[in-house]
């Protein structure tokens, strides 16, 4: 598998795994309000690396370095269990300087379990119509 930094040639499978992923497993959200469009709106000015295999983009992971942020990790669904999302948070840690921070919408399960199994600490639950977790990871 290889994990490099994404490119503009991406963003059409980044915008596609970013939409497949939320519609099948964001069960509280509104799946007739996602567009692929919502890629390219929810990663303006952040750094996204890509991981591959035979030419084909499994995920992604998207940071906002000045906060040394993970704002979006997303796997394929085909690929979702595979090592996928632990190769890309640690690119992250690499990329970024500790402590790192995230958001984790609470309802998310499968998510706080990975997270949690990967080292990161749950610091805040916030939000008023939405909760999620401020996660940690020093």
């Amino acid at each position: 598998m290889n994990i490099r930094v994404a490119n503009d040639l991406d963003y059409p499978a980044l915008r596609s795994i970013y939409l497949e992923s939320r519609c099948k497993h964001f069960h509280w959200a509104d799946v007739e309000e996602m567009t692929l469009e919502d890629f390219d709106n929810h990663t303006v000015d952040e750094y996204i690396i890509l991981a591959e295999e035979e030419n084909r983009i499994l995920g992604f992971v998207s940071l906002y370095l000045p906060d040394n942020f993970i704002h979006n990790l997303f796997i394929h669904p085909d690929f979702s269990g595979k090592g996928v999302g632990g190769l890309l948070l640690n690119a992250s840690i690499e990329k970024m300087n500790k402590p790192l921070r995230l958001k984790c919408v609470s309802e998310n399960h499968k998510a706080m379990k990975f997270y949690e199994k990967n080292g990161w600490k749950k610091e805040v639950e916030e939000g008023d119509k939405e909760k999620y977790w401020v996660m940690v990871y020093e």
